[in-house]
């Protein structure tokens, strides 16, 4: 993958196990759980996951861009006018951060481990 390029999406969800038997009986997707509050699927064209929250949903897609190198994408997303809105942070696998475009659009971006 090069720098920029889609890499994920992530929806919101206010119950993993309905949502995962909505798309296991609509669609045949196949999960991996990653903690009691987070669900992947892989083997859909495009990989993404399903967050739990208990907040309601307004935007529940979250599109995932990959870099390999987030202080200068964070610096190239701030120079073109983005807001960060969430920081550099850490989870399994990798690290990244959030931001939203002019428009208001929030995407993230990452770099795996």
């Amino acid at each position: 993958m090069k720098n920029g390029d889609l890499n994920y999406v992530e929806f919101k969800s206010n119950d993993l196990a309905a949502t995962k038997a909505f798309y296991t009986k609509a669609f045949d997707w196949s999960f991996t759980d990653y903690g009691p509050n987070y669900t992947a699927f892989e083997t859909r064209g495009l990989a993404g996951g399903f967050e739990y929250t208990q907040e309601p949903i307004e935007n529940g897609v979250l599109v995932v861009l990959v870099h390999d190198d987030l202080l200068t994408a964070k610096s190239e997303v701030k120079q073109a006018g983005g807001v960060i809105v969430k920081d550099i942070f850490s989870f399994p696998g990798g690290s990244r951060f959030q931001f939203t475009d002019p428009s208001g659009n929030e995407l993230a971006v990452w770099k795996e481990d």
